[in-house]
């Protein structure tokens, strides 16, 4: 019988979509199920490439499916001998790489709780994430143990050179023994520090549910030659880019250490990479090196997620790569449930859209008191889950045909003398003037507007950052959305305050102001 990966038709999705069909996609059941079994170990016969790691600096890295099954189940087996127990967290703290992976699927297999870990992260950090889930130890490089060495909790191990030469010694074949109810893989968001959630805490059952997002968000299909550059400490690069792909036996492409945009159109030319899932600001980063069209790519599907992206970079991306950009829509508690379907013939995709639900999804917009928006009104979007309306805290509305726009954060919603105006079409139109290399837009306490906006513009290099240029881009912003949607403060920094995922952090913006404004306070 044809499996949901034999078909690529929005309408046939719609059609034949049934969660039991996602599960004919697994060896495993609703009873026994192992991630470490689905996107590894199954595939070890046939010979395959897995992964490819683009390394910023070094040679790249290619790995088997064979030799990761491999190497992953002698990581089980040390787990066992040192005693860890299924149940017990492993924070794993190393960029994509054999030892990495290794440790990530290995964890996994034994039954224990494989914790990603950003590489860019501080003591403090890390601290209170290892607070937070009380790994029982904590897998990092040399030098970040170093950093690391005064740290509370885990028992911290190094992924040397040594330590790979002592798991060699290891069996290279491990029987995973997991429920699918078992808790296999804890996340966390790339929200800020100090007011960092919980671990979002994913069973093994997880993998089945993001084939959702994988066959109608990134258009995964076998045959493919995926590559997705966000780190995989992160919901899109672990789920979408390393764990979906491996799951249906499709090669992924990482990318490992400080992100170069050329860097990443290379491995894209040498991989031969059909299908790329990145960031907005990965895209925005390709186009801004002015040197696309130098390498010469064969790819069929690109999407995107995190945060909206600007006309300019869409167009551009689209015509340089000859492929719709296709938004997918989600949050990590949530999942993906907003997609473009990309590879699908027969899905009109519409520009600044986040899509269609995914099937098996309700979203609605709806207003403040429950009920339902109207085509076009702004709105909270929200999904259906458990017989229950969950709140993503985005606005954004719906046309007439279904298809759904976002309009920022609930919080990133500013008005101002009884305008309501979007900090994302904001920073779009700023984007689009040729002195602005990257804006973040704010709303600032005045005491005749209530709120005025502010941008922070990082100036392109060699433009002046005078009178005349603010001027210039506030009349640029005027007259492309309107007379009273611009920024009426605009200072320019020498860079942005991002999550660690790379999304422009305007609660920092706004809390930096906050503070200015008590001082100001103060001293009157």
């Amino acid at each position: 019988m044809p499996k949901l990966t034999d078909y690529t038709a929005y309408a046939d999705a719609q059609r034949l979509f049934s969660t039991e069909r996602l599960w004919e996609l697994f060896d495993g059941d609703r009873e026994r199920l192992n991630i470490g079994h689905e996107c590894v170990d199954r595939y070890a016969t046939q010979g395959r490439i897995a992964l490819r790691v683009a390394h910023a600096e070094g040679p790249d890295e290619t790995i088997g499916f064979v030799e990761l099954a491999a190497w992953s189940s002698r990581f089980a087996h040390w787990l066992a001998a040192e005693g860890m127990k299924p149940g017990d967290r492993v924070a794993i703290m190393l960029e994509p790489s054999l030892p990495f992976y290794a440790a990530l699927f290995g964890a996994m297999k034994r039954g224990a709780v494989a914790v990603p870990l950003f590489t860019l992260f501080g003591v403090e950090g890390v601290r209170l994430r290892t607070q937070d889930c009380t790994p029982s130890l904590l897998l990092t490089t040399p030098e970040k143990a170093a950093a690391l060495a005064g740290l509370d909790g885990p028992r911290i191990v190094v992924a040397s050179d040594a330590f790979m030469a002592a798991l060699a010694a290891f069996p290279d074949r491990y029987e995973p023994q997991t429920a699918s109810s078992d808790l296999a893989i804890f996340q966390y968001t790339s929200g800020t520090t100090r007011e960092m959630p919980e671990a979002i805490k994913h069973t093994h059952r997880a993998v089945v549910v993001v084939m959702n997002a994988a066959l109608y968000g990134t258009g995964l299909r076998p045959g493919d030659r995926f590559f997705c550059p966000s780190s995989p400490a992160w919901g899109h690069g672990l789920w979408h880019g390393t764990l979906a792909p491996l799951a249906l036996g499709i090669e992924t492409g990482a990318y490992a250490g400080k992100f170069d945009a050329e860097r990443l159109l290379k491995a894209l030319r040498d991989y031969g990479s059909t299908n790329l899932s990145a960031a907005a600001t990965h895209y925005r980063m390709m186009k801004n090196t002015g040197r696309v069209g130098e390498y010469r790519t064969t790819l069929r599907k690109l999407s995107f997620t995190g945060e909206p992206i600007d006309h300019d970079t869409l167009v551009f991306i689209q015509a340089a790569f000859g492929a719709p950009l296709c938004s997918m829509y989600g949050t990590t508690e949530i999942g993906v449930v907003l997609a473009n379907y990309p590879g699908a013939p027969d899905f009109p995709i519409k520009e600044g859209s986040l899509g269609r639900p995914v099937p098996g999804v309700e979203v609605e917009v709806q207003r403040p008191d429950g009920s339902r928006c109207l085509p076009d009104e702004l709105g909270e979007i929200k999904v259906r889950r458990h017989a229950a309306w969950f709140p993503t805290k985005d606005r954004g509305r719906m046309d007439a045909e279904g298809y759904f726009y976002h309009a920022g954060r609930a919080d990133d919603v500013i008005i101002s003398a009884g305008w309501t105006m979007s900090a994302v079409e904001i920073e779009d139109a700023l984007l689009a003037h040729p002195a602005v290399e990257a804006a973040a837009a704010i709303g600032v306490q005045d005491a005749l507007r209530g709120l005025v906006v502010k941008a922070f513009v990082v100036p392109v290099p060699g433009h002046a950052t005078d009178a005349a240029t603010v001027a210039d881009i506030q009349a640029f912003v005027r007259n492309r959305l309107s007379q009273h949607e611009y920024p009426r403060l605009v200072t320019f920094v020498p860079d942005l305050p991002r999550t660690p995922a790379g999304k422009i952090n305007r609660k920092a913006l706004r809390d930096q102001e906050a503070a200015i404004t008590i001082k100001k306070a103060e001293r009157a």
